[in-house]
């Protein structure tokens, strides 16, 4: 039994011998999230049907279609000066449709888009988990370990497919001081989005679910955030992976009322450096671009630059934004093959855009009906441009491509029932197209339907 999982085993031992007192029940709180989901990914255009992508299992098309559920259970705390609850969150995804050369599935991969893979490549017709997690509480500081979801800088959870990602490990939160929240915890393994199993933590370029990839079991962070007025917030946060990079974030964010309207800046940067194996053993290097290197792999070396600007208006919202992704290497974020989040501006429904050199401008747009009468429904088109990129051959330390761009349109469409017997029921339109001239890459168009349903049942 690991350290992680003897501490959850004791928290819940006391607090089942309180679980009666007031508030546990009281406060208690239960939902069921229900999530219909459909994904198609096209890359009918590029070069996936060669002879050699087929042998690889690329695959020239992905689609997946499949029902979620997400019950979750939130406890209210035992009284006394120490408070203890439990939280618990319970997964199930149903295979609707997806086939066995559809599911995106690889030899190199944990699973298909949407569901886990059996032994021959097809996806499984379902797959399930669960999370428990023991917190206590004593003022305005809170314990909690077990299953976690955090959305920092420096970890971030995913939830773009039909059952969100989870993390194991534990973490405190305390907001003792006025205006000034500080996280500091500890990771040791990630349940990818398509899988029902905990998997060590890994990067890009390391994270091979096979015999080749290398993994850490110990991604430590820590920061706050402090408001210094009611419009102006500054954050500082530090990551750790073992064994692959050190991370420090520097962030501000400012909401200006300008007119009939409001100004948010949000700025970010981002200073990212290797540590241990990773800054001496291949095995162990990020992706990214290093001039004398095989296969455009080294050791973490990244500072990333940000800002983005969105006014706010009459149910307009116009927004621009610039990123720029200096050093050697691609940006690192925990990334363990299977789907994940980055704290990016450009974190977009395809690409990330943070390789290594990467200049990137962005121009977004979104309207929220209800300023018309149709509250519930919004829409929104984001396009991200990103030049300046260098690659090294897959086989060689030749420069295989010099100042290569990429860029990504995303739409979203969105409405949810405001009142009725299917109040909350939401619906989702997804489309984005990605295009781009990076040696080894394949564009990409790809849509998304998502009809979603929450049920309280506390």
């Amino acid at each position: 039994m690991n350290k992680s999982t003897l501490a959850l085993a004791v928290a819940v031992g006391v607090m089942a011998q309180q679980a009666g007192a007031a508030g546990f029940i009281e406060d208690s709180k239960a939902t069921l999230g229900l999530r219909n989901f459909y994904i198609n990914t096209d890359n009918r255009d590029s070069a996936a049907g060669t002879p050699a992508n087929k042998a690889a299992g690329v695959q020239s098309k992905n689609e997946e279609w499949g029902q979620g559920f997400d019950l979750r259970f939130i406890s209210g705390y035992t009284q006394g000066t120490v408070g203890f609850g439990i939280d618990a969150i319970g997964l199930l995804g149903v295979r609707l449709d997806s086939g066995g050369g559809t599911n995106g599935a690889t030899a190199t991969s944990y699973g298909g888009t949407v569901f886990p893979s059996k032994s021959n490549g097809e996806a499984v017709d379902n797959f399930s988990s669960l999370g428990l997690t023991a917190k206590a509480k004593i003022s305005q500081t809170e314990l909690k370990l077990g299953t976690l979801q955090p959305k920092l800088p420096v970890i971030v959870t995913n939830d773009g497919r039909l059952l969100p990602q989870t993390f194991q490990g534990g973490q405190i939160t305390s907001n003792e001081i006025k205006d000034l929240t500080v996280v500091g915890g500890q990771i040791e393994h990630a349940k990818g989005r398509n899988s029902s199993n905990n998997e060590e933590l890994s990067i890009a370029g390391a994270n091979s679910p096979t015999s080749t990839g290398r993994h850490s079991n110990k991604f430590i962070y820590g920061g706050g955030d402090y408001k210094i007025t009611k419009d102006l917030t500054a954050q500082y946060y530090y990551g750790n992976l073992e064994d692959f990079y050190k991370q420090h974030f520097l962030g501000l964010v400012h909401n200006w009322a300008i007119g009939p309207g409001v100004l948010k800046s949000d700025l970010r940067y981002f200073n990212s450096s290797d540590d241990g194996a990773n800054g001496h053993d291949s095995a162990y290097f990020s992706s990214g671009n290093y001039q004398g290197f095989r296969a455009g792999k080294g050791k973490v070396d990244n500072n990333l630059y940000s800002g983005l600007f969105l006014y706010s208006v009459a149910g307009h919202t116009f927004g621009g934004g610039y990123q720029v992704s200096n050093g050697s290497s691609d940006f690192p974020w925990l990334n363990q093959g299977d789907g994940s989040s980055a704290y990016i501006i450009t974190d977009s429904q395809i690409a990330k855009f943070a390789r290594a050199g990467e200049r990137t401008w962005q121009a977004r747009y979104s309207y929220d009906f209800a300023k018309v009468g149709l509250p519930g429904a919004t829409a929104g088109i984001v396009y991200l441009r990103g030049d300046n990129i260098d690659t090294i051959s897959s086989t060689s330390t030749a420069v295989a491509g010099s100042g290569r761009s990429e860029w990504e349109r995303d739409l979203t469409l969105a409405y949810v029932v405001q009142q009725g017997p299917l109040k909350n029921l939401g619906l989702m339109w997804k489309n984005a197209m990605w295009r781009n001239d990076v040696p080894g890459q394949r564009d990409q168009d790809e849509n998304r339907l998502i009809v979603s349903y929450s049920i309280p049942l506390l």
